[in-house]
């Protein structure tokens, strides 16, 4: 019987067989291959009486499959009426221009005022299930004192094929961000493995060359301007991994002003953040394109600098 993605039960039927399995039930069940992958990865998914282990995994012609679809969880990010800078909208999907300070999804020690909150309200509820209930609607993040550009999916197609363009690497990010000194040379490519630091377990790092762990990044960097013992810096994402620019730039000697995990701000410089107050690192995610899920059309966004980053450009020209 064919399945819902909202409402609880079970879905039984059997496999045409020679594709992916996630492929293959998605067919066979109405259920979206996302679900499928996350009701794996929760161990209610069993063929031929076994429970299945691996969306890749190839399917077997006429095997019987079940899955168990948990009923609807409570709602646990309540809407609020928070305002938000609305880039782009429409039916499928929004682009927002986020601020700095405010964290993407309600989490331990965040459980109100986050983007998805004032998104709730504003899109009134209706955004994909997709990441569940925690995360409505939240295709990648930014950190909290990251600034920038986001796109939020209303509906689980546009969920879908947003995350096949951030899953092929076909999503155009451009950062531009405030890094400690000059880079020389002044625009390059940064490669290197990013994980969990040894040392530190609630950082990251770029891992030995022949480390196992961690996920493949590419970061592409050019100086736009060079100010008084820093410069402002564009930085093009070809992956996107955590905490990725940050990483990177610090890597390679030039950790971003004001960041305070993966780098010391210049001591000459120290006074002026203190006066301006700037407390975050001086990372905005100014630019982001793709191909529209649905339409297929190609929609490209920018958000200006922040006032505070602008404020500190000023302040270090020479």
């Amino acid at each position: 019987m064919a399945g819902s993605e909202f409402t609880g039960g079970s879905v039984t039927g059997t496999l045409e067989g020679g594709d992916r399995l996630d492929r293959a039930l998605a067919k066979a069940s109405g259920l979206s291959r996302e679900r499928i992958k996350t009701l794996i990865g929760e161990g209610r998914v069993t063929v031929d009486g076994t429970a299945a282990r691996s969306a890749s995994a190839r399917s077997a012609p006429g095997a019987a499959f079940s899955i168990v679809v948990p009923p609807p969880a409570p709602m646990t990010a309540e809407p609020q009426d928070i305002p938000l800078d609305i880039v782009f909208e429409d039916d499928q999907l929004v682009v927002v221009n986020k601020p700095a300070g405010m964290v993407v999804h309600p989490a331990a020690g965040n459980r109100d005022g986050t983007l998805v909150n004032a998104l709730l309200h504003h899109c009134r509820g209706r955004l994909s299930g997709i990441n569940g209930v925690a995360r409505p609607g939240i295709v990648h993040r930014i950190d909290k004192d990251t600034s920038g550009l986001l796109v939020v999916a209303k509906t689980d197609a546009a969920h879908e094929g947003l995350a096949r363009q951030f899953a092929d690497h076909s999503i155009a990010r451009a950062y531009l961000a405030v890094c400690a000194g000059h880079p020389r040379p002044p625009a390059g490519t940064v490669t290197g493995r990013i994980g969990r630091s040894d040392t530190n377990r609630k950082k990251m790092a770029v891992l030995p060359a022949d480390s196992q762990r961690g996920k493949h990044a590419v970061t592409h960097y050019r100086t736009v301007k060079l100010l008084e013992a820093c410069a402002l810096i564009e930085c093009r994402l070809e992956t996107g991994r955590t905490h990725q620019v940050r990483v990177h730039c610090s890597s390679i000697g030039h950790p971003l002003l004001g960041d305070p995990v993966y780098g010391r701000t210049p001591a000459a410089l120290r006074p002026l953040l203190r006066d301006l107050g700037f407390a975050r690192q001086a990372l905005h995610a100014a630019s982001l394109g793709f191909e529209h899920p649905v339409t297929g059309e190609r929609v490209d966004f920018r958000a200006e600098l922040p006032p505070d980053m602008r404020e500190l450009i000023d302040e270090t020209t020479r």
